[in-house]
């Protein structure tokens, strides 16, 4: 029997407030390039829920991988940095 995951969890930057209950987060990561070893950024924008709409644009959050709670959102934000 597989072993049970535990939910992913990401660091990143609110970037966009204008959604009910919803906020954008920014997820940054360094990448390295195995030709020459340099290491490029990549980031991902995720759409995380925010029951209460606390967090505002600027804040870092921590996101958690959660149930489908709309077409796009699949995440929500746990805790503040």
């Amino acid at each position: 029997m597989p072993e049970a995951k535990r939910p992913k969890t990401f660091k990143g930057a609110v970037v966009s407030g204008k959604l009910p209950k919803t906020r954008v987060v920014q997820v940054d990561r360094f990448v390295k390039m195995a030709k020459y070893g340099k290491y490029l950024k990549r980031s991902k924008r995720f759409k995380a829920h925010d029951e209460n709409n606390e967090y505002k644009l600027g804040d870092r959050v921590i996101i958690q991988e959660t149930r489908p709670l709309s077409k796009e959102k699949r995440w929500r934000i746990i805790a503040k940095i």
